[in-house]
Protein backbone atom coordinates (compact mmCIF):
# COMPACT_ATOMS: atom_id res chain seq x y z
CA UNK A 1 0.00 0.00 0.00
CA UNK A 2 1.32 3.43 -0.94
CA UNK A 3 2.26 5.98 1.69
CA UNK A 4 0.24 9.16 2.08
CA UNK A 5 1.36 12.39 0.43
CA UNK A 6 2.40 13.72 3.85
CA UNK A 7 4.62 10.67 4.46
CA UNK A 8 6.16 10.95 1.01
CA UNK A 9 6.76 14.66 1.49
CA UNK A 10 8.33 14.13 4.90
CA UNK A 11 10.57 11.38 3.53
CA UNK A 12 11.91 13.53 0.71
CA UNK A 13 12.32 16.46 3.11
CA UNK A 14 14.63 14.29 5.25
CA UNK A 15 16.90 13.30 2.36
CA UNK A 16 16.73 16.49 0.26
CA UNK A 17 20.31 17.65 0.89
CA UNK A 18 21.79 14.19 0.31
CA UNK A 19 19.65 13.72 -2.78
CA UNK A 20 20.76 17.04 -4.26
CA UNK A 21 24.42 16.21 -3.63
CA UNK A 22 24.06 12.88 -5.44
CA UNK A 23 21.68 13.73 -8.28
CA UNK A 24 22.17 17.35 -9.30
CA UNK A 25 25.05 16.39 -11.59
CA UNK A 26 23.62 13.04 -12.68
CA UNK A 27 23.03 13.98 -16.32
CA UNK A 28 26.77 14.12 -16.92
CA UNK A 29 26.70 10.30 -16.70
CA UNK A 30 23.47 9.77 -18.65
CA UNK A 31 23.91 10.39 -22.39
CA UNK A 32 20.58 8.75 -23.28
CA UNK A 33 18.71 11.06 -20.91
CA UNK A 34 20.49 14.08 -22.35
CA UNK A 35 19.42 12.98 -25.83
CA UNK A 36 15.79 12.69 -24.68
CA UNK A 37 15.96 16.15 -23.12
CA UNK A 38 17.56 17.64 -26.22
CA UNK A 39 14.76 16.23 -28.38
CA UNK A 40 12.14 17.59 -25.98
CA UNK A 41 13.78 21.02 -25.89
CA UNK A 42 13.51 21.29 -29.67
CA UNK A 43 9.71 20.96 -29.45
CA UNK A 44 9.19 23.61 -26.73
CA UNK A 45 12.02 26.12 -27.09
CA UNK A 46 10.80 29.72 -27.62
CA UNK A 47 7.16 28.62 -27.29
CA UNK A 48 6.62 29.74 -23.70
CA UNK A 49 6.97 28.51 -20.15
CA UNK A 50 7.75 24.86 -19.43
CA UNK A 51 7.19 23.32 -15.99
CA UNK A 52 9.10 20.46 -14.43
CA UNK A 53 6.81 18.49 -12.13
CA UNK A 54 8.61 16.63 -9.36
CA UNK A 55 11.67 18.80 -9.88
CA UNK A 56 13.80 17.60 -6.96
CA UNK A 57 16.94 19.78 -6.89
CA UNK A 58 16.17 21.04 -10.40
CA UNK A 59 18.79 19.27 -12.49
CA UNK A 60 16.38 18.69 -15.38
CA UNK A 61 15.12 22.28 -15.35
CA UNK A 62 18.74 23.47 -15.17
CA UNK A 63 19.70 21.43 -18.23
CA UNK A 64 16.75 22.61 -20.30
CA UNK A 65 17.05 26.28 -19.37
CA UNK A 66 20.70 26.18 -20.41
CA UNK A 67 19.38 25.14 -23.84
CA UNK A 68 17.05 28.08 -24.24
CA UNK A 69 13.88 26.71 -22.61
CA UNK A 70 12.05 29.01 -20.19
CA UNK A 71 11.66 26.83 -17.10
CA UNK A 72 9.89 26.67 -13.76
CA UNK A 73 9.34 23.74 -11.41
CA UNK A 74 7.27 22.30 -8.61
CA UNK A 75 7.88 19.58 -6.06
CA UNK A 76 5.86 18.06 -3.24
CA UNK A 77 8.80 18.48 -0.83
CA UNK A 78 9.49 22.01 0.48
CA UNK A 79 13.07 21.00 1.28
CA UNK A 80 13.60 19.85 -2.31
CA UNK A 81 12.26 23.22 -3.46
CA UNK A 82 14.79 24.96 -1.19
CA UNK A 83 17.61 22.93 -2.76
CA UNK A 84 16.33 23.69 -6.27
CA UNK A 85 16.19 27.43 -5.56
CA UNK A 86 19.68 27.41 -4.07
CA UNK A 87 21.19 25.53 -7.01
CA UNK A 88 19.20 27.38 -9.69
CA UNK A 89 18.68 30.99 -8.58
CA UNK A 90 17.49 32.02 -12.06
CA UNK A 91 14.59 29.53 -12.16
CA UNK A 92 11.31 29.78 -10.23
CA UNK A 93 10.44 26.77 -8.05
CA UNK A 94 7.36 26.28 -5.87
CA UNK A 95 5.93 23.60 -3.61
CA UNK A 96 2.98 21.83 -5.22
CA UNK A 97 1.03 18.63 -5.77
CA UNK A 98 0.65 17.14 -9.25
CA UNK A 99 -2.87 15.96 -8.38
CA UNK A 100 -3.93 19.56 -7.77
CA UNK A 101 -1.73 21.71 -9.99
CA UNK A 102 -1.96 25.39 -9.05
CA UNK A 103 -1.40 26.36 -12.69
CA UNK A 104 -3.84 28.28 -14.92
CA UNK A 105 -5.51 26.45 -17.78
CA UNK A 106 -3.58 26.39 -21.07
CA UNK A 107 -0.68 28.36 -19.58
CA UNK A 108 2.29 26.07 -20.32
CA UNK A 109 4.08 25.26 -23.55
CA UNK A 110 5.38 22.04 -22.08
CA UNK A 111 5.60 19.83 -19.03
CA UNK A 112 8.40 17.47 -18.14
CA UNK A 113 8.22 15.02 -15.28
CA UNK A 114 11.05 12.59 -14.56
CA UNK A 115 10.23 9.76 -12.15
CA UNK A 116 7.43 11.59 -10.31
CA UNK A 117 4.34 9.62 -11.39
CA UNK A 118 6.03 6.53 -9.95
CA UNK A 119 5.01 7.77 -6.50
CA UNK A 120 1.30 7.73 -7.38
CA UNK A 121 -1.18 4.94 -6.86
CA UNK A 122 -2.24 3.50 -10.19
CA UNK A 123 -5.77 4.84 -9.84
CA UNK A 124 -4.39 8.39 -9.46
CA UNK A 125 -2.14 8.47 -12.52
CA UNK A 126 -4.84 9.50 -14.99
CA UNK A 127 -5.96 12.26 -12.61
CA UNK A 128 -2.43 13.68 -12.51
CA UNK A 129 -2.11 13.47 -16.29
CA UNK A 130 -5.45 15.26 -16.71
CA UNK A 131 -4.10 18.08 -14.56
CA UNK A 132 -1.09 18.31 -16.86
CA UNK A 133 -3.34 18.24 -19.93
CA UNK A 134 -5.43 21.08 -18.52
CA UNK A 135 -2.35 23.21 -17.87
CA UNK A 136 -0.91 22.77 -21.37
CA UNK A 137 -1.54 25.07 -24.31
CA UNK A 138 -2.86 23.77 -27.59
CA UNK A 139 -0.16 21.51 -29.08
CA UNK A 140 1.66 21.59 -25.73
CA UNK A 141 4.25 18.87 -25.22
CA UNK A 142 4.72 16.38 -22.41
CA UNK A 143 7.68 14.17 -21.57
CA UNK A 144 7.16 11.81 -18.66
CA UNK A 145 9.60 9.14 -17.52
CA UNK A 146 9.06 6.14 -15.27
CA UNK A 147 10.45 2.80 -14.19
CA UNK A 148 9.34 -0.03 -16.47
CA UNK A 149 8.02 -3.27 -15.05
CA UNK A 150 5.26 -4.71 -12.91
CA UNK A 151 4.38 -4.37 -9.25
CA UNK A 152 5.71 -1.97 -6.66
CA UNK A 153 8.89 -1.30 -4.71
CA UNK A 154 9.07 0.21 -1.24
CA UNK A 155 11.99 1.95 0.44
CA UNK A 156 12.25 2.25 4.23
CA UNK A 157 15.77 3.63 4.53
CA UNK A 158 17.80 6.07 2.42
CA UNK A 159 21.05 7.86 3.22
CA UNK A 160 20.89 6.27 6.72
CA UNK A 161 17.56 8.01 7.33
CA UNK A 162 14.15 6.45 7.91
CA UNK A 163 11.80 7.02 4.98
CA UNK A 164 8.60 5.62 3.52
CA UNK A 165 8.80 5.87 -0.26
CA UNK A 166 6.79 3.69 -2.60
CA UNK A 167 7.55 3.26 -6.29
CA UNK A 168 5.07 1.93 -8.85
CA UNK A 169 6.43 0.17 -11.93
CA UNK A 170 4.53 0.58 -15.19
CA UNK A 171 4.51 -1.35 -18.43
CA UNK A 172 4.51 0.77 -21.59
CA UNK A 173 0.97 -0.22 -22.60
CA UNK A 174 -0.36 0.64 -19.16
CA UNK A 175 1.13 4.14 -19.18
CA UNK A 176 -0.06 4.63 -22.76
CA UNK A 177 -3.60 3.86 -21.66
CA UNK A 178 -3.39 6.46 -18.88
CA UNK A 179 -2.04 9.10 -21.26
CA UNK A 180 -4.78 8.44 -23.80
CA UNK A 181 -7.46 8.48 -21.09
CA UNK A 182 -6.21 11.94 -20.09
CA UNK A 183 -6.61 13.17 -23.69
CA UNK A 184 -3.00 13.04 -24.89
CA UNK A 185 -1.77 11.87 -28.26
CA UNK A 186 1.28 9.68 -27.80
CA UNK A 187 4.10 10.59 -30.15
CA UNK A 188 6.53 7.86 -29.19
CA UNK A 189 7.94 5.87 -26.29
CA UNK A 190 11.65 5.26 -25.85
CA UNK A 191 13.39 3.08 -23.29
CA UNK A 192 16.79 2.01 -22.15
CA UNK A 193 18.36 -0.51 -19.82
CA UNK A 194 19.64 0.88 -16.51
CA UNK A 195 23.16 2.19 -16.25
CA UNK A 196 25.39 0.14 -13.96
CA UNK A 197 25.15 2.77 -11.22
CA UNK A 198 21.31 2.82 -11.23
CA UNK A 199 18.60 0.69 -9.64
CA UNK A 200 18.12 -2.29 -12.03
CA UNK A 201 14.85 -1.35 -13.74
CA UNK A 202 14.14 -0.32 -17.34
CA UNK A 203 13.86 3.44 -17.83
CA UNK A 204 10.99 4.56 -20.05
CA UNK A 205 10.34 7.98 -21.65
CA UNK A 206 6.91 8.80 -23.09
CA UNK A 207 6.57 11.77 -25.47
CA UNK A 208 3.01 13.08 -25.86
CA UNK A 209 1.14 16.19 -26.95
CA UNK A 210 -2.14 17.96 -26.28
CA UNK A 211 -3.95 17.95 -29.62
CA UNK A 212 -4.42 21.41 -31.09
CA UNK A 213 -7.85 20.45 -32.43
CA UNK A 214 -9.20 19.90 -28.91
CA UNK A 215 -8.16 23.36 -27.83
CA UNK A 216 -9.72 24.83 -30.99
CA UNK A 217 -12.99 23.09 -30.21
CA UNK A 218 -13.01 24.65 -26.76
CA UNK A 219 -12.37 28.10 -28.23
CA UNK A 220 -15.22 27.72 -30.73
CA UNK A 221 -17.53 26.43 -28.01
CA UNK A 222 -16.68 29.35 -25.76
CA UNK A 223 -17.40 31.83 -28.55
CA UNK A 224 -20.75 30.18 -29.24
CA UNK A 225 -21.64 30.26 -25.53
CA UNK A 226 -20.90 33.99 -25.41
CA UNK A 227 -23.06 34.61 -28.49
CA UNK A 228 -25.90 32.72 -26.83
CA UNK A 229 -25.52 34.77 -23.64
CA UNK A 230 -25.41 38.03 -25.64
CA UNK A 231 -28.51 37.05 -27.58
Amino acid sequence: MKESHSELQASYDRVAENYAAEYFGELERKPFDREMLDQFSETVSARGLVCEIGCGPGQIAHYLQARGVEMCGIDLSPEMVKSARRLNPNISFEQGNMLQLAVPDASLAGIISFYAVIHLQREDVTCALKQMYRALQADGRLLVSFHGGQGEIHRDEWYDKQVSIGVTLFENDEMSSYLEAAGFEIERIAEREPYDFEYPTRRVYAFARKPARIASWYVESDVEDRRTEAG
